[in-house]
């Protein structure tokens, strides 16, 4: 086509101009790719350290310490909800306990259930960092921070007072590591059979049915859809019970969003300034060419041509120093890897081409619109 042969003309006729502009829009999407994968990949860790092994979805007993009955029609209700991931629901029963070794004391809550279904949420098995995971009817796992604080071990054997007045005697089998000082500190696992026989209740009886979503913000969504469907009991929800990490995450996306706009009008302007001197620089040539009868649109579409190139040659080399940058943060000690999403990285790619084609409007239309006769006699 002859409006690109003189376009790609223009532009090696000014290598370092153009080098610039095409240096600028690369830098601007490895801007753009880097700072929106950093802050979706750290929401991603920060959401799978707050909730990844704790339950998104919680059903109760409306009173506080009464059973809820995991019933047939509790089961249709969840079972009718497609984000809900169906080996993560875990019905668990919960009995308060106090440990003592003479000097110091600290309370526990004993959450009791199946050590295959517990791991759908809490995910022991992988999680436990000495021992092995094992929830044997005498068999209890502790925390990293409780382990810690009264020097416990696998295989220690530790004294409980349970609620009622009890005690029993337990074997540490393993310490876990749930990513949450506070949790490893406070929470321990055993035996379904344990908090059954503190508490007295039956074998449909539970302290609560936990259960995770495979998009943890459809929680609100999914947990009103329930409450329709289960008068009679509560159904909380994670962002509720976190309204302070939502709006972190939401400060966090809403500062990249900025930062990204920035980047793309700064782009824009800059594709749109060089643009402009190049319509002014290539006045004469162009007009020169219109008299020997280049058309108004095959003028017009000279500095289309350009942007389309320098836009793409900008994005395409963009990503690649964006990945460039992301490899190196991989390998920087963050506690946290970045993944780059394809769909994510292709549509920055594509605004910069966008951004690139927006900004020849104004050169364009003006090429277009040049009248050859009055630039000859102009001189």
């Amino acid at each position: 086509m002859l409006s690109l042969r003189i376009a790609w003309r223009f532009l090696r006729s000014s290598p370092v101009q153009s080098g610039l502009i095409v240096g600028g829009i690369a830098v601007g999407i490895a801007v753009q790719v880097f700072v929106g994968s950093l802050i979706t990949s750290l929401q991603a860790s920060l959401v799978d350290q707050t909730i990844g092994s704790a339950p998104q979805i919680t059903i109760r007993a409306e009173k506080d310490g009464d059973p809820v009955v995991f019933s047939q029609r509790v089961q249709d209700v969840i079972a009718e909800q497609p984000r809900i991931v169906k080996r993560t629901v875990v019905p668990v029963r919960n009995a308060t306990a106090l440990f003592t070794d003479g000097t110091d004391s600290a309370p526990l809550n004993l959450i009791g259930g199946d050590l295959r279904q517990l791991d759908g949420i809490y995910r022991l098995t992988t999680r436990t960092e000495e021992g092995a995971a094992s929830l044997r009817s005498t068999e209890i796992m502790v925390g990293t921070d409780f382990a810690k604080k009264f020097s416990i071990t696998p295989g220690d054997t530790i004294s409980l007072a349970l609620q009622g007045g009890s005690r029993a005697s337990f074997t540490v089998s393993g310490i876990f590591d749930l990513g949450s000082a506070a949790f490893n500190e406070r929470q321990a696992f055993v035996a379904a059979s344990v908090p059954q026989n503190v508490l007295g209740w039956s074998s449909t009886e539970y302290s609560s049915v936990q259960m995770q979503l495979d998009e943890p913000f459809a929680s609100a969504e999914v947990a009103a859809a329930m409450r329709a469907k289960l008068p009679g009991v509560r159904v909380s929800e994670w962002q509720a019970e976190n309204a302070d990490l939502l709006v972190a995450l939401q400060s966090q996306g809403s500062s990249s969003y900025i930062i990204q706009t920035f980047v793309l009008v700064a782009i824009a302007l800059g594709i749109a300034s060089t643009l402009a001197i190049a319509a002014v620089q290539k006045t004469r040539q162009i007009g020169i060419l219109k008299a020997m009868g280049l058309s108004d649109g095959d003028a017009g579409r000279i500095f289309l041509w350009q942007a389309i190139i320098m836009g793409g040659a900008g994005s395409a080399a963009g990503v690649g120093l964006a990945y460039f940058l992301l490899f190196g943060f991989s390998f920087s000690g963050a506690s946290f890897t970045i993944e780059p999403r394809l769909p994510f990285v292709l549509g920055s790619a594509a605004v910069g081409i966008g951004v690139a084609l927006a900004s020849s409007i104004i050169p364009t239309r003006r090429t277009s619109r040049l009248d050859p006769i009055e630039v000859i006699q102009s001189g």
